[in-house]
């Protein structure tokens, strides 16, 4: 029998191997879904921890990506995961909420995460959790699937877009109706110490969010780098560091401009400033 994909019901014509297959479904039929920028920018205000990754998942803001996302989910899957089901749909955070790191990237990629619906999962990932895994933070050194059983501990991931675009590229409109589902997520991340952003991206767009949610941000702007490190303060006066990393690109790590060791000195520093 074909396996029917939650919620969107794409069937698939091939039984799902052992180790693959979707994450637990955070949705439901009752889960209410954003179809523009002003109901996202609602939904995700009213958000709690348990509700956020639900409505995240089933978010339809944006025309453009979700007739990408379920494209590449039912006739553009790449031949290597041909007999494997596919998200498409957009991608949850992982990782705890009580987390005191908080890892942002771009957006999911087309056969990573649109694929198994666990962000960097795909081309180059394993060189990401490798990292984490020396680092502590991952129980395996690898993310291959949502069943393989691979966790993150004191690490929390998400992105600052949430489907997968066509070329990696979302566009300006994309970004901004994205945006409220992280707001409202560092909001509610009440024990993070430092948000270690993946490149150029993902810093502006934790500088834009904290600055748009009343936190002090230094000034002038401060510049994306490797290692580069800026304080930001919560209304609360609680300090959280914005710490940059080059993001781990199959291209910044086939070049050397990413290697092992600067990204392992990147998430020490992470973890000495968290305090883990």
């Amino acid at each position: 029998m074909p396996d029917p994909h939650p919620l969107t019901g794409v069937l698939f014509d091939s039984p799902v191997p052992p180790g693959t297959g979707w994450p637990e479904d955070p949705a439901d039929a009752d889960t209410p879904v954003a179809r523009d920028a002003e109901e996202v920018r609602r939904l995700a205000a009213e958000a709690d921890p348990a509700t956020l990754n639900a409505r995240i998942s089933v978010c339809r803001a944006c025309p453009r990506l979700v007739a990408w996302r379920e494209e590449v989910a039912t006739t553009g899957r790449r031949a290597a995961f041909a007999h494997e089901p596919y998200w498409g749909r957009p991608a949850p955070s992982l990782g705890p909420v009580d987390a005191r790191i908080f890892v942002v990237g771009l957006a999911p990629a087309a056969n990573g995460a649109n694929r198994t619906g666990r962000m960097f999962t795909g081309d180059g990932s394993d060189w990401l959790w490798s990292a984490f895994y020396r680092a502590g933070l991952a129980s395996s050194p690898t993310s291959r699937a949502a069943g393989d059983g691979q966790r993150l501990m004191g690490l929390r991931l998400g992105s600052a877009v949430r489907c997968a675009p066509p070329a990696n590229k979302p566009t300006t409109v994309e970004k901004a109706t994205c945006l409220p589902w992280i707001t409202r997520e560092l909001e509610l991340l009440g024990q993070v110490r430092v948000v270690l952003a993946l490149g150029g991206i993902a810093w502006d767009t934790a500088l834009r969010v904290v600055r748009e949610s009343g936190w002090a941000v230094p000034r002038p702007k401060p510049r994306f780098g490797h290692g580069v490190r800026a304080e930001l303060t919560r209304p609360d006066g609680q300090t959280v560091v914005l710490l940059g990393s080059y993001h781990p690109s199959q291209r910044n790590t086939f070049t050397g401009r990413l290697t092992a060791d600067m990204l392992d000195a990147v998430l020490s520093t992470a973890k000495e400033l968290a305090g883990l």
